[in-house]
Order: C-alpha cells, then sequence, then structure tokens
C-alpha cells in the first residue's frame, strides 16, 4: 500500500495544481513542480516517508537513527505530507486569494490525488506496527538449515570428529570406509560384499583405540557397577566417546564427563 500510493503521488505531481473556472483549454496550468512548498511538503515528503517505511520493513533488523528506527521516520514524514497537502486543498492559491480576485481557483486534479496517495500512505505505515498481520519484513529470514540425516556430518558440537563415518568395528582399506558399503556393529555382510567375519565380533581389549560414535536411536546408557538403572540415555544426532570395551560393551563419556555402559552397540556410527 505504502509503494503503491507513493506512485500514485508521483504521478499526481505531474498533474495541474490549480483549477481555475472559465480558464480556456489552451491555458497552461503549472503542475505540483510548480510550487516549492508543495513539493518540498507533500511531494517530497511523502516519497522520502514512503521509500523509509520500506526500506525498514526489507532490512531483517530495524537500522535506528538517533534512537528512532528508520520506519518511525518514515511515518513521521508520511503524516507531514498528508497534513500539508490537506492544507493546501483548503487554501491552493495561498495568500494571493486575500486580495478578492483569485475566488475562482481551486485545488486542481494534482492536490486531490496528491491528498489522497499521502492520506492512504499515512495510514498504511500507521498501521504497520500496529497490525500483526503487516509487521512481517519485506524479505523472509534466511531459513535455517534442514537437519541433515541420521549418519550425515554435523557442522560441530560436543564429539564432532571431522572425518567420515564408518559402521563401527570398519577397517582401514575394507568395506566400511567411506565411499563403500559395509555392515554396522554386530551386522551381516550385505550380499555381493567381501565377507568380513572380524567386521561384525568384537574388537581385542588390547586393540582397542578411544573413538566417536552416533547412536541410531535412543539409548539407554547404565553405570559401570552393574546397577540395572540408567545412569543416561545416548541421543541420536549426537557424538559420544567410547573410551573402552568390555566384550559387546562399550564403556561411553556424555556431554558432561558421566561415563557408563552402553549394552547395546547395534547399528551403532563410527566417527
Amino acid at each position: 500500500m505504502v509503494i503503491g500510493a507513493a506512485v500514485l503521488l508521483l504521478i499526481a505531481s505531474f498533474l495541474d495544481i490549480y483549477s481555475i473556472d472559465g480558464a480556456p483549454d489552451s491555458a497552461e496550468i503549472p503542475s505540483l513542480w510548480g510550487s516549492g512548498s508543495v513539493v518540498l511538503g507533500v511531494v517530497l515528503a511523502g516519497v522520502i516517508g514512503a521509500a523509509l517505511v520500506v526500506v525498514n520493513r526489507a532490512m531483517p533488523q530495524p537500522k535506528k537513527v538517533a534512537g528512532l528506527d528508520l520506519g518511525q521516520f518514515g511515518i513521521a514524514f508520511t503524516v507531514f505530507a498528508a497534513w500539508c497537502a490537506l492544507g493546501n486543498i483548503f487554501d491552493p492559491a495561498g495568500a494571493f486569494d486575500n486580495d478578492g480576485g483569485l475566488d475562482n481557483i481551486g485545488a486542481g486534479i494534482g492536490l486531490i490525488l496528491a491528498l489522497i496517495a499521502t492520506l492512504v500512505m499515512a495510514a498504511a505505515a500507521v498501521a504497520t506496527p500496529l497490525l500483526p498481520a503487516l509487521k512481517g519484513t519485506l524479505i523472509p529470514a534466511a531459513r535455517p538449515a534442514a537437519p541433515q540425516p541420521y549418519g550425515g556430518q554435523p557442522q560441530g558440537g560436543y564429539g564432532y570428529p571431522g572425518a567420515q563415518q564408518q559402521p563401527y568395528g570398519g577397517q582401514p582399506g575394507q568395506p566400511g570406509q567411506p565411499g563403500q558399503p559395509g555392515p554396522s556393529f554386530g551386522g551381516q555382510p550385505q550380499p555381493g560384499q567381501p565377507q568380513a567375519p572380524q567386521q561384525a565380533q568384537a574388537q581385542p581389549a588390547g586393540d582397542f583405540s578411544p573413538f566417536w560414535f552416533a547412536v541410531p536411536v535412543p539409548r539407554p546408557l547404565f553405570a559401570e557397577d552393574g546397577s540395572p538403572t540408567p545412569i543416561a540415555e545416548l541421543a541420536p544426532g549426537t557424538w559420544y566417546l567410547a573410551v573402552e570395551q568390555r566384550g559387546a560393551n562399550l564403556v561411553a563419556q556424555t556431554q558432561d564427563g558421566r561415563r557408563g555402559v552402553l549394552q547395546d552397540t547395534s547399528g551403532i556410527q563410527r566417527g
């Protein structure tokens, strides 16, 4: 509405400023640009106000000048332009009509359209911060990155290993490396793949090295003393550190430094 009103105001600025009764069709009547007070108080004030409102709406964060954002300055300009346009409608000839010789001069089509444009502009600008439907920015904020499917690399955070994932138990040069299919921990090789039974078995305790891993579904973490009550729950999408292997179980460390036993290691992804 503000942009449309500003366009209408520009069009009106090139139309007649006066309406003279009995004037011939050949009479040259100036446009709004022929009056300095109308140009400054109505045309330019209205266009500048509309521009400030639109720019403020287009910015993700409002720009402040002297403690006020651009939208508030724009509202003030549009209201001022409407006020000046109303004054020119009532007294288009200004002080010249005091001598009694200019009673036949009235407001031209340019002044009338300018008043309509500035009134619409001011109303839309004032209503913008008041109506919820008008408060949104013209350019929507960038959407957050879509969550990556499980198994994709996270962009930082606790336990980010900074390397391609491979199934737990995979060895370099064998299936399970990045770009090669391979079974997950405790799974079976797929048809057509080289048989690698060692990958489905737990690593010997003496060959264990700490590694980062993620779980496909929430998994309980039990105390190291064998208590049946879980001390924490591992959540998908978060990397955890495996610090020790006990048979088929892993001793994992959570974000807050707690250690516990992960009894169900099926399907985990190794970082």
